[in-house]
């Protein structure tokens, strides 16, 4: 598990912790099984009175990877004359971005039909098979790395997540270049105090990656990590009707396409013991959102570096510092396009504009563009917007530089639907102090 610190003297390292009991096993025959390395077992459980049944698979366990080490700071300076919002230079290692799993030390699991297996031990594992009402749960140690490579999966369950993540140090999930399937079509059923709402629930660091695709359809949430949710490629569809994408720390996107179709929010990132924890970094790859409610939703900052962004919602983006530096970002809203809120107390709620192309096309009525409770900035990129409302901010104005386009008609003025002043510039409330960054551990 890895630790966040943001860069302000007050704010300390949180460790979440804390694992509950799930399955239940009953009595087991050792069989040999075909496709696992040498000495291995395979271990069938016989029906419970559920009727499910149980796999388990043991393994020597590999020695934890030590790789990476704590990284903060204030972000870097740009030429262009501000500063990252985050430290970025860890936030993804080498494996991560990694889009094919080394299989030669691979162990090959086939899914059947009301099994569940189990995977206790580090190491790489290749996903086949058609099955209903199957799961694959992870157990490992606190310093195991799981890889699950699925290679033409399709998992449809009726109250359980297809992938459960209990405890590991970080779970790769890598899609061949084939299609996989995961669905939950009824009412989740929680493990303990833990509602295990996701198709893939994970209580540790979870990347995806790979070369296939992944479609993900659900009756609650979609993709949903404890820490910090990673992805750096392959092509995921995600259909659901609450949090599509959802993380108590972090969620960085990297790479790769991403399609959502939610009731709720495309991408949420909020961890309700700590509000300094809960922010989106994207900095290349496809995403497109069609929410019910807010397309991308981070506690404390939202950093847009790069990719290609179509995000359709209530609102587009909303934290408490939006800076989009890079990107073609487009925006269809019915509230408000982007709002920077105090969700957090790590910054003034700030909306920063330092380059990339935003074009932001607002409904009709109370509706806003870019609404900020503290400071609007303006200094690079191209801000093109369409609204009866674009801006309604309450602390500092400043245009800087970059191209505003409001109505179709360039301006060097920043009209302000409420008229603000309140709360000064960068400073404020700690101003633009409080950075967040931090190690993306291991692997």
């Amino acid at each position: 598990m890895r630790n966040t610190k943001l860069m302000t003297a007050s704010l300390c390292a949180v460790l979440l912790g804390g694992m509950t009991a799930f399955h239940a096993f009953c009595d087991t025959t050792a069989v040999t099984a075909d496709g696992f390395a040498s000495g291995s077992t395979y271990i069938v459980a016989e029906a419970s009175e559920t009727g499910d049944e149980t796999n388990e698979i043991n393994e020597t366990n590999e020695t934890a990877s030590t790789a990476g080490s704590a990284s903060y700071g204030t972000g870097s300076d740009s030429s262009a004359g501000y500063s990252s919002a985050l430290d970025t230079a860890d936030l993804f290692t080498s494996r991560d971005l990694e889009q094919e799993a080394d299989l030669s030390e691979a162990k090959a699991v086939t899914v059947s039909d009301g099994e569940t297996v189990t995977i206790k031990t580090g190491g790489v594992y290749v996903i086949k098979g058609t099955a209903s009402n199957a799961q694959i749960l992870v157990t490992a140690s606190d310093d195991d790395k799981v890889q699950l490579v699925l290679d033409g999966v399709s998992i449809t369950n009726e109250s359980i997540p297809c992938i459960y993540v209990k405890n590991a140090d970080k779970v790769f999930v890598t899609t061949t270049e084939s299609e996989n399937t995961l669905s939950v079509t009824g009412t989740f059923t929680a493990d303990g105090d833990t509602n295990t709402d996701a198709v893939i629930f994970s209580r540790d660091d979870l990347t995806l990656n790979g070369k296939g695709i992944l479609n993900i359809s659900s009756t609650d949430n979609g993709i949903s990590s404890k820490d910090d949710l990673k992805i750096t490629g392959g092509t995921i569809n995600i259909t659901c009707t609450s949090d599509a994408l959802e993380a108590n720390d972090s969620i960085l996107m990297a790479d790769g396409t991403v399609a959502i179709s939610t009731s709720k929010d495309g991408l949420h990132a909020e961890n309700d013991e700590d509000n300094t924890k809960g922010y989106i970094y994207i900095r290349g790859g496809n995403l497109t959102v069609e929410a019910g409610d807010d397309a991308v939703h981070a506690t404390t900052i939202a950093q847009i570096d790069g990719g290609t962004l179509t995000l359709t919602g209530r609102e587009g983006i909303e934290g408490t510092w939006i800076q989009i530096n890079d990107g073609t970002v487009s925006i269809s809203a019915s509230d408000d396009g982007i709002n920077a809120g105090q969700k957090s107390q790590i910054a003034t709620p700030t909306a920063e504009f330092n380059g990339g192309t935003v074009t932001i096309v607002m409904g009709s009525g109370d509706t806003d563009a870019v609404d900020s409770n503290g400071n609007l900035i303006i200094n690079g990129g191209t801000l093109d917007i369409t609204a009866q409302s674009p801006f309604d901010y309450d602390g500092s104005g400043q245009l800087n530089g970059g191209t505003l386009i409001v109505n179709g008609t360039e301006t060097t003025s920043l009209a302000n639907q409420m008229g603000g002043g309140g709360m000064g510039g960068h400073g404020g409330m700690g101003g633009h102090g409080g950075h967040t960054g931090g190690r993306q551990g291991g692997w």
